[in-house]
Formats: C-alpha cells, structure tokens, sequence
C-alpha cells in the first residue's frame, strides 16, 4: 500500500480550489486541511468542505508540505511564519508575497515559487534550456494587453465576466502583475533589468519582440528579465538564447526549423497555474529542490506608482489592483526608501503625491505588520554589501 504524502493549503480561492481537486486525482498525495479565512459554514462553493479549517495550526499538524495561495501579501507572510517555525516546507502560488517578504524567509526555511504561474514556468523553461546548451539572453513574459490606468467601469466588467476578484483583473490589466513576475524572476536567476526597469516591447510577432530584447541584453552585456505585449501570441512564457556551440548546432537548428539565428526562442505556450503545483510539490518532497524564489539578498522590488494625484488623507484598502497606485519594479540602491506596493494595506496618504510619482515611506502611513518587520531585514541585507 502506498503512503500518501500529506498536502496542506493556505488559502480557498481559485488556486486553492483548483489544486485540491488535482490533487484528487493522485496516487501518491492527498489534502488532509486547507485553512481558510472564511466561515466555513458559507462556503458551499468549496469543493470538498470537509477539508476546511480556520486553523493554522490543524493544517500544520496534518501536513508533510504547504501550498501557501492566499493571494496576500500580509496575511500569506503571518502564515507562512508559523509555518517556518514548524520545519515544513513551504510552496507559494504568490509572486507578490515572494518578492515583498520571500526574501526574509528564504533566510530562515525552505520556500520555493512553484511551477503554474510564470515565474515559475520560467524556470522550468530555463532548466531545460541549460541543459540543452543555450546560452539565455531573454527570460520572457508575454502579456496579451496592457492599460495602465483602467477605468473602474471596465475592471468591474471584466472582474465579473472572468469570475476573478477585481482587485486581481486590475493589476493583470495595468501591468503591476507582470512586472511583479518578471522581477522575481530577476532576483531568483541573479540576472538584471533594464537600466530604466522593466520596458516590455510591443510586437505582433512573438519572435521579432523577443529578438529585440536580446539585442538590447546582448548591448548591454547581461541578461535581462522583460516581456513581449503582443496580443497575438500565447498566453505563456518564453527564454530567448544563443547556443553555446553556435557554429556545430547551426544547421541542425535550421533544420529543426529554429531559424537562422544567433537568437533561438523557446516558448512554453500555456502557463496552467494548480494543475502545474503538482510537479513542483513532488520536486519538494522526492529531491528537496528549490526551483525559484526571491533570494535571501534581493536586487529589485516593486514599488508604488500613483496613478492619479494623491490627496492627504487619502485611504488606500489595497495597493496591488488599486485605482490609486500601480506596481513598478526598480533596483533597490536606487531608491531605497521606496514603499513596496505590497505593504500598502490600509495605507494612508500623509503628503501630497503628484500622478506618476514614486511612493515613499515618507508620503504613506501604514499599520506595523510582521511583513513590514520583514521588509525592513530585507532591504537592509540588500543594501549593506554596497556601502548604504
């Protein structure tokens, strides 16, 4: 008889709904607790409610590993704590909590991004590019369409017709979703962005938008983490590359139908979210491997850009899928008091702040919160080996 290893989830949305219900389908794993924050009595959209619990700390107990998918930054990160302190480790489907917090407990325990979102499909991508002997230039994004100041009307429309939250269709639509992605994938590889932050070329063609970034890594001299906005392309990711021995694979890479070179693109054509988590929990439990997260020493973080002016006293529920604020990525050294527009939850404004301008912690007033206390171990590790 097989021994089922034992799978614990944070948070009951989408994910959470999604991966219970794979994970049904397997031999070798099975959901004993999900906790969630909702009454449990309310949730007859859930699709098994005898796995529900409202306690951390039952969810733990019956746990050999953790899915932490609560979409939230503040909550995901007082979590995943108490997680930590039990030796579990922890799988995150929460690009945003990895790169506002994943870096303080990359220090502490074992965490990881998990394969589904683009992240870390980007990384799965990248490990078999390696092995196949190309030389990454682009590690890609490919985002369909782009308004960086929605109106709420359309956010409403598309929040209701997509059965997604509002606050999540916003931040897909006005970029702060991608970039988030894109900048975890910076810190996870160690590699850069633009000088100016993330660019994200338009182009119908996949290949012509991903050849002109790796022209730009190639002047630049690293590579870079950006995206293609092309609405004609798939809805997945992409690592364009030279290959290491260019000259003996040319005409086999031609004939494999590649094209001419110097610049070889690889697509993954899908990104399939929890039905994707399952591949990275057995990475998990069967080799202990990490496949991406923020690093314990970050080099970017998103920060807050105001959409529109700013009043004092303004009062912000959320930063991320705001109609205040959008999410930006820039380098840490280059401004290093910026507030990570994950930390904006009951924010308040308390200096005026013109539109497109970059918050700092001294236009915003937040609550303390362990994410805060985190944030701030972080940018000072990042920090210090430069001298600030």
């Amino acid at each position: 008889m097989i021994m089922k290893q034992r799978v614990g989830i944070i948070g009951s949305g989408f994910i959470g709904k999604g991966l219970v219900k794979a994970l049904n389908l397997m031999d070798d794993m099975e959901v004993i607790k999900v906790m969630t924050r909702t009454r449990i009595d309310g949730r007859s959209d859930f699709p098994y409610p005898d796995l529900l619990t409202n306690s951390i700390e039952d969810c733990i107990e019956h746990s050999d590993v953790i899915v932490e998918c609560t979409g939230d930054v503040l909550f995901g990160t007082e979590m995943i704590a108490r997680v930590m302190e039990s030796g579990i480790p922890v799988l995150t489907m929460n690009t945003e909590l990895q790169v506002t917090t994943g870096s303080y407990f990359a220090g502490k325990g074992f965490i990881t991004e998990a394969e589904g979102d683009q992240p870390g499909c980007i990384a799965a991508l990248r490990e078999n590019a390696l092995q196949m002997g190309f030389e990454p230039l682009v590690y890609g994004n490919i985002k369909g369409f782009l308004n960086p100041n929605p109106s709420p009307e359309d956010m409403y429309y598309w929040s209701k017709r997509n059965k997604i939250s509002l606050e999540m269709v916003t931040s897909f639509t006005d970029g702060t979703k991608v970039e988030f992605e894109q900048t975890l994938v910076a810190n996870a590889f160690q590699t850069k962005l633009m000088p100016n932050g993330i660019y994200g070329v338009a182009s119908e063609d996949l290949n012509e938008g991903a050849n002109a970034l790796a022209s730009e890594a190639e002047r630049l001299g690293y590579p870079i983490s950006d995206y293609v906005l092309s609405g004609k392309a798939p809805a997945g990711v992409f690592i364009t590359a030279k290959h290491r021995d260019m000259e003996g694979q040319r005409d086999a890479l031609h004939y494999m139908k590649f094209g001419e070179g110097p610049y070889y693109t690889l697509i993954m054509p899908f990104h399939l979210c929890h039905l994707e988590v399952v591949k990275t929990i057995r990475r998990v439990l069967e080799k202990k491997e990490v496949l991406l997260n923020n690093t314990s020493t970050p080099s970017y973080s998103m920060g807050a850009v105001a959409k529109k002016e700013l009043a004092v006293g303004t009062r912000i529920k959320r930063g991320i899928g705001s109609f205040e604020v959008r999410g930006r990525a820039l380098k840490i050294d280059d401004m290093p008091n910026h507030i990570p527009i994950g930390l904006m939850e009951q924010a308040t404004i308390i200096r005026p702040v013109e539109a497109g301008e970059m918050l700092t912690f001294a236009d915003v007033d937040i609550p303390d919160s362990l994410a805060y206390q985190a944030w701030m171990k972080t940018r000072e590790q990042s920090i210090l080996p430069q001298g600030i």
